[in-house]
């Protein structure tokens, strides 16, 4: 039976495994509040500005992220039937230390046969908020710990790839090519990758603030794709804030 995802999961994840910078934004708050009655009232429309601006700001992020992971269709993996994927293929899903989509996945695609990717490695993924995922989430059976560079799967085996919110934890320009050729290596000549991401674009500058320097620009990933042999056959919109690439092998006659 599939994990079922349970009425705000997404932002009460958020807040958990982030609280660190929560309880300091609160912080701030209160000590700006508590300032505006002892500091001269000449300072206090400055005051008033930083503290709206932090509340806003805060409040904004955390009511877009409500709408993209448990409002909108993400997570319920309707925007997949736009793909036409075979459903008694080999699928990979591959996550970037905290998998909240292979049970989803193996629930849409009750035929496929479902091999599941690791690539966290504790030296280069260090922020807090993973590893506290980490604990709280067990993986799914049988998930394979892997290394960017070098994907335990023989060539051409994998119809369908997915990496949904996972690619971006690869920060390294180098690295995540290599990532990429290792994912042209494996893939069927037939196949296609499935790549959901926030973008560093303006609906996640509204939304996050300078959080959206997190999330890699599209001609980022249109250059690492280009230089793995890669053309984006469609893209899909799922909200202004999440995009979806459907990459193929260049040179696939579909």
């Amino acid at each position: 039976m599939a994990q079922i995802r349970k009425p705000y999961q997404g932002i009460w994840n958020i807040v958990r495994f982030n609280w660190h910078f929560y309880v300091l934004a609160l912080g701030v708050l209160a000590v700006i509040f508590i300032s505006i009655s002892y500091l001269s009232e000449t300072y206090h429309p400055y005051l008033k500005i930083v503290f709206f601006l932090l509340f806003s700001t805060t409040f904004i992020s955390l009511a877009v992220s409500a709408y993209v992971y448990d409002i909108s269709n993400l997570y319920k993996l309707n925007w997949l039937d736009e793909l036409n994927l075979v459903t008694d293929c080999k699928i990979v899903n591959i996550n970037a230390g905290f998998d909240e989509t292979s049970f989803l996945l193996k629930e849409k695609l009750p035929n496929s046969e479902l091999t599941v990717l690791d690539f966290y490695d504790p030296l280069k993924h260090t922020e807090l908020s993973i590893k506290r995922a980490r604990k709280a989430y067990p993986p799914y059976p049988n998930t394979q710990s892997t290394n960017t560079a070098e994907l335990p799967l023989s060539d051409n085996y994998v119809n369908s790839i997915f990496l949904i919110l996972a690619a971006h934890e690869i920060r390294n320009d180098n690295e995540r090519n290599i990532f990429f050729k290792e994912l042209n290596r494996i893939l069927h000549q037939n196949g296609q990758i499935v790549i959901t991401e926030h973008l560093r674009d303006l609906p996640n500058f509204l939304a996050y603030n300078i959080g959206f320097f997190h999330f890699m620009p599209k001609s980022t990933w249109k250059s690492a794709f280009e230089k793995s042999n890669f053309v984006i056959r469609k893209e899909i919109k799922i909200t202004p804030f999440i995009s979806t690439f459907i990459l193929e092998k260049h040179g696939n006659p579909s």
